[in-house]
């Protein structure tokens, strides 16, 4: 999810820990569980520090090794013992470590309902997994935990018994989200008589409709279900290697086309004729968006086929749908 909702979840994972008596009681080690669950909530993105080597580096990093399935141990030790250390509760260490370890795994599977995914079997598998059940920014989780937070700041006597509510409701919630999806995943499978795996889902904003990316063995066709209506929206060729022009396979190579066929599985790719070369732009249909697929790869070639310069990014603004 979004760096603001990892943090406003640490601060409430803190506020939840004062549901242990020894928390409750200790202001030194409230401190240090408070510090420790907002650094592992945030500690898997720190690999965004690979966008210092560019964008090939981060799409091929981010959401990888420090989101992987021994991360969470990793994290937990070299979090929680310094905090403990430094906010004098190190009679404590055990209990700073495991909220911390507590804050990483929220972190990751919160990312896993997201479209854009994790490689959270590594080192056992490289997939990428996704569970397509959530947006970035989820705005009912948003509301729900900032609200227990302010009610926390204005003193709130009960606020622990809100901390636990708004947990309850949130494991709820995901659990929710998830059967939504599998219904309308089904509902689209009968509906098309495809397999589950043929199809990709992504949620919208508000939760109340769900664009969907079918493929059709030559083709992907594109569109939304909402309201138990299905309206399809178009239809895209797939990146099929047999039928590649020689101009999209001389970016093959291309640093951006190979970092970003490691991370996309719903390829269109389109040739256009310049007056001195060729643009090829592979394009993730996963996350189209009103006849747009902002993730995508841009190479530019002479007419022999040389690449000239080439350009991997999302080409829109973060609050932009999709929202992954």
């Amino acid at each position: 999810m979004d760096t603001g909702s990892h943090l406003l979840f640490g601060a409430t994972l803190a506020g939840l820990a004062l549901a242990d008596p020894a928390v409750a009681a200790h202001a030194e080690l409230q401190h240090a569980v408070l510090a420790a669950a907002l650094l592992g909530s945030h500690a898997p993105d720190f690999d965004s520090v690979m966008r210092l080597r560019g964008p090939y580096a981060y799409i091929r990093n981010h959401r990888g090794i420090t989101h992987s399935l021994p991360a969470p141990l990793v994290w937990a030790p070299l979090l929680g013992l310094p905090i403990a250390w430094l906010f004098g509760a190190q009679a404590w260490s055990g209990t700073v470590m495991l909220w911390t370890f507590i804050a990483v795994c929220f972190h990751i599977i919160l990312d896993l309902f997201n479209a854009y995914g994790v490689q959270c079997l590594r080192p056992f598998t490289r997939k990428w997994l996704h569970l397509d059940a959530l947006c970035l920014f989820d705005p009912y989780l948003f509301a729900a935990h900032g609200m227990a937070v302010l009610l926390w700041l204005f003193d709130y006597s009960r606020a622990t018994a809100v901390f636990e509510f708004v947990y309850a409701m949130t494991g709820a919630y995901l659990l929710w989200r998830l059967v939504v999806h599998r219904k309308v995943l089904a509902k689209l499978c009968a509906y098309y008589r495809t397999e589950a795996s043929q199809v990709t889902m992504l949620p919208t904003f508000l939760g109340t409709a769900w664009q969907f990316v079918i493929d059709r063995g030559d083709e992907y066709m594109t569109g939304y279900y909402q309201f138990g209506r299905v309206n399809e929206a178009a239809y895209l060729p797939k990146a099929k290697p047999d039928s590649l022009t020689e101009a999209a396979k001389a970016t093959m190579a291309s640093e951006g086309v190979r970092a970003f066929h490691r991370f996309s599985d719903r390829i269109h790719v389109n040739v256009q004729d310049l007056v001195d070369g060729y643009l090829v732009t592979w394009s993730d249909v996963r996350f189209w968006h009103h006849r747009r697929m902002p993730f995508s790869a841009a190479v530019t070639l002479d007419r022999n086929l040389n690449v000239l310069s080439d350009r991997l990014a999302w080409n829109k603004k973060s609050w932009e749908p999709p929202f992954v």
